[in-house]
C-alpha cells in the first residue's frame, strides 16, 4: 500500500512540471485528495507517519514539488489553476491542528514561496483572484515555530516594504472583516420611510446578544461563525512584525472610488455569498474608509459578544491588536491628525439602562473613535463573569494613546466625560464586588491603573485637554464621585495594613490616591463656604466650576513623574492564546478548502480547455 502511494505521489509531482494544463488539473486534485485523506487518518491514528508513507522520507520530491507551485504561482497560467495550488498549499498548512507538528510544512521553510506569493497581491486582478487564500495562507506560516526558529517568512513579512503589496494585503483583510460586519450589520440601508439601517440594525442585532449564557452561540445571517479569526491573526501578525504596514492602516478609499479594497467576489472564497460593501458605511458611498475603520467596527461587534471561548479569544486579539498599533508612532499620528476625519458607526449593546437612539455618527479624529470602542467596552462588560484580562488589556490601550498625546501634546477635541464616567464607574465596581472578584483577579493592580490615568489627566492634563473647560470638568467629576475614591482608598489601606497576599499591590494603590484625595480634601470645604455665603443649598455645575477656578492657587499637588510608561508589548505573554486562534483558523480553512472547492476550481480549467479547444 504505501509502495502504491509513493508511485501516486511521484507521477503527480511529475505531472506538475509538464506544460499540459488538463493534466496539471488532475494531479493538483488528485495529490490534494490524498493529502486530506492523510491528515484525516493521522487525526485518528498518531503512529501513522505521514512524510514517510507519502515521501519515503525523500526530502527531493518535497523540494521539487514546491519548485513547481512556485513557477505556476508567477506564472503565466489560467487562475483557476493559481487557486489550485493555494488550495493545495493550505491543504497542507492546516493539515494538522497544531501547525507546529506538522511535518510537511518544513519543507515550506527549506523552500520559501514568500515572493511569489507576495506577487499576486500586488496586481488588483490576481489580488481578487487570490488574495484572501494567500494572505491566509502567509499567516499560517508565519506562526510556525516562530518561536523556536529563524522562520523565513516571518523575517521576510517583517521587513517587506513593497508599498503595494501591503496595501494588497491590507485590502484583502478590509474585504474579509467587512464581510464579517456586514453580515452582522444586515440592515444598514437608508431610506426615508422610518425603516433606516440603524433601526434594522437595532431590531436585529438588539436582540442577538440580550440571550442568556445558555442560548446558542450568535448566528450572524448566512455565514459561519469564525471564519475571520484567520484575517484577523493576518492582520495582527503584520500590524506586530511590519512597521511600514502602519501607512496601510491609514490608506484612505471611498467605497465608489476606483481605488477601493477588491470586493469580496474575488477575495472571499467563492461558495460564499458576496456582501455589498457600499452598505458597510454607515451615511454614503463616498464615505471615505480605511483599514483602521472597518477595524474598529469590527472590534465593536467583537467586543459587544462573550459568550463563548472562541468570541473571548477573537476580543482579546482585537484588543492585543489594538495595543500593537498604539505603540507605533506613525499609527499615533495618524489617528490624531484633526484634518483626517471618518464617520465611524460603531456598535453599541443595548441596555436595560439606556437606549440606543438612532444618530449620525461624527466625523472625527480615529483616536477619538477609539476611545469610544473602549467606553464602550468598559460600560458594557460589567458583569459577575468579569473579565479582566479583557479590562486589563483595554486600560493598556487607553494608557498607550493618553501617553502618545501627552508626550506629543496632541490636544484631541472631544467630550473626555463619557471617558471619565466609564473609568469611574469601574472603580466603583470593583470595590463594590471586592470579595467575589479577589477570588479571579487583582483587582489592586487594575485599581492602580485606573488611578494612575486620573493621575495622569490630573498632572498633564493641561498639556493635552483641549481647553481650560475640560481641566475644570475633570475636578468637577472627581468632586462630584468622591465617595468612590473614598471606598478605594479605605479599601487598598484595609488591605495594605493586614498580612494577606494583596498587602504590596494595595500599598502602591493607597499610595497613587495622594493627588486624588488631596483634590477632593480641598475642594468641598471651599464649595461649602461658598454656598453657605451665597445662602444656597443646590448649586448648578457652573457655580461649583467657579468655585473649583477660584481655588486652584491653594491646592497642593505631588508631581508624580513616569505616569505615562508602559512596558511594550511581549508576544511571549500571549502564546496561548495566540496558538488557540490559529487552530481554530486552520479548522476554518479545512473547511472551506474541501473538495467542493478544488472541484469548482478544476470544473472551470476543464470548461477553459473544452471550449478552446
Amino acid at each position: 500500500m504505501k509502495d502504491n502511494i509513493n508511485l501516486l505521489v511521484t507521477q503527480c509531482i511529475e505531472m506538475l512540471g509538464q506544460e499540459h494544463h488538463i493534466r496539471l488539473v488532475y494531479a493538483l486534485q488528485t495529490f490534494s485528495a490524498l493529502l486530506t485523506t492523510m491528515y484525516q487518518r493521522a487525526a485518528q491514528d498518531s503512529n501513522i507517519n505521514i512524510r514517510f508513507i507519502l515521501l519515503d522520507n525523500d526530502n527531493c520530491k518535497m523540494q521539487k514539488l514546491l519548485e513547481h507551485c512556485s513557477n505556476i504561482l508567477s506564472g503565466d497560467v489560467p487562475d483557476s489553476l493559481k487557486s489550485m495550488v493555494l488550495k493545495l498549499l493550505l491543504v497542507v498548512a492546516t493539515g494538522v491542528d497544531n501547525i507546529d507538528d506538522n511535518p510537511l510544512v518544513e519543507y515550506l521553510m527549506l523552500n520559501s514561496l514568500f515572493e511569489p506569493l507576495i506577487q499576486l497581491l500586488c496586481t488588483s486582478t490576481e489580488r481578487q483572484q487570490h488574495g484572501y487564500d494567500v494572505v491566509l495562507l502567509l499567516m499560517f506560516l508565519v506562526n510556525y515555530k516562530k518561536q523556536e526558529s529563524a522562520n523565513p517568512y516571518v523575517v521576510k513579512l517583517s521587513i517587506l516594504d513593497d508599498e503595494l503589496a501591503l496595501n494588497g494585503y491590507g485590502q484583502v483583510i478590509t474585504a474579509a472583516l467587512n464581510d464579517y460586519v456586514m453580515s452582522t450589520f444586515g440592515g444598514m440601508q437608508g431610506g426615508g420611510n422610518g425603516s433606516g439601517w440603524l433601526s434594522s440594525l437595532t431590531s436585529m442585532v438588539g436582540g442577538i446578544f440580550l440571550t442568556s449564557d445558555d442560548t446558542q452561540p450568535v448566528i450572524r445571517g448566512q455565514r459561519p461563525s469564525g471564519g475571520e479569526e484567520g484575517m484577523l491573526l493576518a492582520l495582527y501578525e503584520a500590524a506586530h512584525l511590519n512597521r511600514n504596514f502602519m501607512t496601510t492602516l491609514a490608506h484612505s478609499s471611498s467605497a465608489a472610488a476606483s481605488s477601493a479594497p477588491p470586493s469580496p467576489p474575488a477575495t472571499l472564497p467563492p461558495h460564499q455569498t458576496p456582501p455589498n460593501l457600499a452598505q458597510i458605511q454607515a451615511l454614503d458611498s463616498d464615505q471615505p474608509t480605511n483599514l483602521l475603520v472597518t477595524f474598529f467596527q469590527y472590534c465593536s461587534v467583537v467586543m459587544a459578544d462573550r459568550k463563548t471561548e472562541a468570541s473571548i479569544n477573537k476580543c482579546s486579539l482585537c484588543f492585543i491588536t489594538l495595543t500593537c498599533i498604539v505603540e507605533e508612532q506613525f499609527a499615533n499620528s495618524i489617528m490624531h491628525d484633526q484634518n483626517l476625519t471618518f464617520k465611524v458607526q460603531l456598535y453599541r449593546l443595548p441596555m436595560r439602562h439606556r437606549k440606543i437612539v438612532p444618530e449620525e455618527p461624527p466625523s472625527q479624529p480615529l483616536a477619538s473613535t477609539l476611545i469610544d470602542l473602549l467606553v464602550e467596552f468598559m460600560m458594557c462588560h460589567l458583569l459577575k463573569k468579569f473579565p479582566g484580562e479583557l479590562y486589563s488589556l483595554c486600560i493598556g490601550v487607553l494608557l498607550r494613546l493618553l501617553s502618545y498625546q501627552k508626550r506629543s501634546r496632541v490636544r484631541l477635541a472631544r467630550d473626555w466625560r463619557p471617558l471619565w464616567a466609564a473609568l469611574i464607574a469601574l472603580l466603583k465596581f470593583l470595590v463594590t464586588n471586592e470579595t467575589a472578584l479577589l477570588r479571579r483577579h487583582n483587582i489592586f493592580v487594575m485599581a492602580q491603573q485606573v488611578v494612575n490615568i486620573f493621575n495622569l489627566f490630573i498632572t498633564f492634563g493641561d498639556t493635552f485637554l483641549p481647553t481650560p473647560v475640560s481641566y475644570d470638568q475633570l475636578y468637577y467629576e472627581l468632586i462630584r464621585m468622591h465617595q468612590v475614591f473614598n471606598n478605594i482608598f479605605f479599601m487598598a489601606l484595609r488591605y495594605s495594613t493586614g498580612d494577606g497576599e494583596y498587602k504590596a499591590e494595595a500599598l502602591r494603590l493607597a499610595n497613587c490616591l495622594v493627588n486624588v484625595r488631596a483634590i477632593i480634601q480641598h475642594f468641598p470645604p471651599k464649595i461649602d463656604a461658598w454656598l453657605n455665603s451665597q445662602s444656597l443649598s443646590t448649586p448648578t455645575e457652573d457655580q461649583i466650576l467657579e468655585v473649583v477656578r477660584q481655588n486652584y492657587d491653594s491646592l497642593i499637588l505631588k508631581l508624580q513623574e513616569g505616569l505615562e510608561a508602559y512596558e511594550r508589548y511581549c508576544e511571549r505573554e500571549h502564546r496561548v492564546l495566540l496558538a488557540r486562534l490559529v487552530r481554530a483558523a486552520a479548522g476554518c480553512a479545512r473547511a472551506s478548502s474541501d473538495a467542493a472547492a478544488l472541484h469548482r476550481h478544476s470544473a472551470a480549467l476543464l470548461s477553459h480547455y473544452t471550449s478552446a479547444a
